[in-house]
C-alpha cells in the first residue's frame, strides 16, 4: 500500500483575501438584516406622537358657499373642531349645521377617533358630510 502523501501550497496572500471577502460577506449579510426587518415600535403607535401639532383646515361645500372646517391639534389630541368661516347666512339656511358640528365634536372630544362616530338623526347627510371634512383635515394632520 502506498500511499500518496498530497501537498498542499496556500500562498498568505490567497488566505487573508479569502478572509476579508469572508468577513464583508458576513457583515454585508448582517447590515441587510438590521435594515429591512420590521420595525417592533409599529404597535405602540398609539401611545406616541399621532399627530404633527397645529391647525388643519379642510373645505366643505354647502349651497355653493365654502366653509372651513378647522381642526386643532397637538401632538397626541385633538383638541378643537368648529367652522371658521360660518356667517349668519349659512347658519339661516341650515340650521342644523352648528349644533351638528357640535354633536360630532363632542363625540370626537371623548373618544380622541373619528372612528364609530353617531350621527345626527336630524341631519344625517350634512352631518356625513360634516365628518368627511374633518376626517380630511385630520388627516393632514396625522404622523405618516
Amino acid at each position: 500500500m502506498s500511499s500518496r502523501t498530497k501537498i498542499v501550497v496556500l500562498h498568505m496572500k490567497e488566505i487573508i483575501y479569502t478572509a476579508i471577502f469572508a468577513a464583508l460577506g458576513i457583515l454585508l449579510i448582517i447590515l441587510l438584516f438590521i435594515m429591512f426587518r420590521p420595525d417592533r415600535d409599529a404597535g405602540s403607535a398609539d401611545t406616541g406622537k399621532q399627530y404633527t401639532p397645529g391647525i388643519y383646515t379642510s373645505t366643505l361645500t354647502l349651497n355653493n358657499t365654502n366653509l372651513e372646517v378647522e381642526v386643532a391639534v397637538d401632538s397626541t389630541r385633538i383638541n378643537s373642531i368648529r367652522f371658521s368661516n360660518l356667517d349668519e347666512t349659512v347658519t339661516t339656511m341650515f340650521p342644523l349645521i352648528q349644533p351638528a358640528i357640535e354633536d360630532i365634536a363632542e363625540q370626537v372630544y371623548e373618544t380622541q377617533s373619528l372612528d364609530d362616530i353617531s350621527l345626527s338623526e336630524d341631519a344625517p347627510y350634512t352631518s356625513q358630510i360634516i365628518l368627511d371634512a374633518i376626517k380630511e383635515a385630520a388627516g393632514k394632520a396625522a404622523v405618516k
